[in-house]
């Protein structure tokens, strides 16, 4: 539009001159058409085309005070020179995009009676082209300004709504994480660290009692206590930095980690391997260490059992770890789906294993013991 308010201000100068020479209005025209055109390219510069309508009052003022000294200077132009009247064509755009759209479409309307007069002031004849074609025009130009303006309107209500749902998914997507960083450390915390404290605890009580009477096996158990202070630590720094295991560590592998298990001084744990060790995910190891150690934890403070065995089975398309005690079992209602659990334990031992697609199990009779089987299919090797 610029362009063509430029090209069609200099087509109007170069007909006047051409048809009108050396007329004394001359020099007027010239100067008005100078004016116009400084006029225009100051537009910009108080914010004419960049300024919406519903900017504040001194921005709107000096808007309307730019376009009524354009449109004055082009109508004193068209009034010398009726050629200077198609140069309305751009000033409809101009006008549309600098006020309302009712004050707009009413400007547009007085510019499009005063280009017909001009235009029916210029021909020797009458012609009804000149009475419809301004008018016309008009129409088209304010038409296609709405249209686009309307569909500027949707795509910057759309873009709107997907910087919001980029927002909201963000958010979103941070809440989970935090969620799945927050169970993460529970089961963490819970497998290692509290299984720690609750050994150190029946440690140093039973350090306590036998203080007076056996004080060798309360050194013992208070150097037992200790080791189990420094492995504490050790998973404690590793969870900060989110590292593996210490068990797993320095190519250790799960069945090794299985094997240097305990559950105190009063149980006995064994461990049994059946099939051929297959390489294991380290997350799959990391989640099946964490059940034994959990499992353990159970059987040393729930289930009076003086034994306890690990069983860790590798099926080809899943591995299998079973941990079963002879302690005094319960009542299989309290591991049904849908029972409520107590603790942290079992509840931490699901989410590890629904996390890598597997399932776990628990078989228990009162007076008999307990059976808790974690299964986690393997992809094919072949």
């Amino acid at each position: 539009m610029h362009t063509a308010f430029f090209l069609l201000l200099g087509a109007s100068v170069a007909r006047f001159l051409l048809r009108h020479p050396g007329e004394p209005r001359t020099p007027w025209v010239i100067a008005l058409s100078i004016a116009l055109a400084l006029l225009y390219v100051l537009g910009p510069a108080v914010g004419a085309t960049r300024t919406p309508p519903t900017a504040p009052a001194p921005a709107t003022l000096r808007r309307r005070l730019w376009l009524g000294l354009v449109v004055a200077t082009w109508v004193v132009l068209v009034l010398l020179a009726p050629s200077f009247a198609w140069c309305a064509v751009p000033l409809f755009f101009t006008a549309l995009r600098t006020l309302r759209p009712r004050a707009a479409v009413v400007l547009v309307a007085l510019l499009t009676v005063f280009v017909v007069a001009a235009q029916l002031r210029l021909s020797t004849a009458f012609d009804p082209n000149l009475l419809l074609a301004p008018p016309a025009v008009a129409a088209l130009a304010t038409a296609v300004f709405v249209h686009m303006e309307r569909q500027a309107q949707e795509q910057r209500a759309l873009i709107d709504d997907l910087i919001r749902t980029r927002r909201e998914l963000a958010a979103t997507e941070r809440r989970e994480g935090t969620l799945a960083e927050r169970q993460r450390l529970s089961m963490e915390i819970h497998d290692t660290l509290a299984q720690h404290l609750s050994s150190q605890q029946m440690l140093l009580q039973a350090a306590d009692r036998t203080w007076e009477s056996e004080p060798d096996t309360a050194r013992a158990h208070v150097r037992t206590a200790t080791g189990i202070a420094a492995r504490g630590l050790a998973e404690a720094r590793r969870l900060v930095h989110d590292l593996a295991p210490p068990e797993l560590e320095n190519g250790a592998g799960l069945p090794d980690a299985l094997r240097a298990l305990d559950a105190g001084p009063d149980i006995e744990v064994r461990f049994h391997l059946e099939g051929a060790p297959a390489p294991l995910p380290d997350r799959a190891e990391s989640a099946l260490l964490r059940i034994a150690q959990g499992a353990l934890a159970n059987v040393r403070e729930h289930s009076g059992a003086r034994t306890a065995a690990l069983t860790l089975s590798f099926l080809g398309d899943q591995v299998v770890l079973d941990v079963a005690d002879d302690g005094d079992g319960f009542t299989e209602s309290r591991t049904a789906p849908g029972a409520p659990e107590r603790g942290h334990g079992l509840p931490a031992m699901r989410a590890r294993v629904r996390q890598l697609g597997g399932t776990l199990t628990i078989e228990s009779t009162p007076g008999e013991g307990t059976v808790l089987s974690a299964a986690i299919p393997l992809e094919p090797t072949g």
